[in-house]
Parts: structure tokens; C-alpha cells; sequence
């Protein structure tokens, strides 16, 4: 499946979960999905607990997931040793 038709699988509306990214006709916010994903959840696993979702919308969460990280613009950090105070 073509991504931009798997993208159309997620939808912002102000008035469902406060404006959070959700997968169209459910109240399912993506970052659930992707939670579930990080820690381990297998598709199947997440499809048992809603089963109202398919294989192509937690592809779908992934890639929006992704699409969004990948326009942020990251600064390296440089993180200075406090000098310590003794007492």
C-alpha cells in the first residue's frame, strides 16, 4: 500500500482526543500504538486488545510516528561538568 493512503488512516480533529493524531474512525491515539510497539507488543497482540484496528493502521501509526521525527531539527547538546561544592 502506497504511504500516502496509508497516512490517510490517521486523522487530527480538535474535537476527538483533544486534537492528539488518532487512526480515522476510532478514538485510538497513534502514540498508544507506538507505545505498544516499543515495549515489545507484537501486531497480533495489539490487534487482540482492539480489535477494531488492522495490520495497516499500526503501519500507518509507525510511519506518521516516523514522519514526524523526521522533520524535527536536532541540536547536538553540550553538557558542561557542574563544578562540585563541598560542604
Amino acid at each position: 500500500m502506497e504511504d500516502a493512503k496509508l497516512l490517510q488512516r490517521i486523522t487530527v480533529n480538535p474535537k476527538i482526543m483533544v486534537g492528539k493524531p488518532v487512526i480515522r474512525g476510532t478514538r485510538i491515539p497513534v502514540d498508544t500504538i507506538i507505545r505498544q510497539v516499543a515495549e515489545g507488543m507484537k501486531v497480533d497482540e495489539i490487534l487482540e486488545d482492539y480489535p477494531q484496528l488492522t495490520k495497516e493502521d499500526i503501519t500507518a501509526a509507525l510511519m506518521y510516528g516516523a514522519d514526524i521525527v523526521s522533520g524535527e531539527s536536532v541540536m547536538p547538546v553540550t553538557v558542561k561538568e557542574h563544578a562540585k561544592v563541598s560542604g
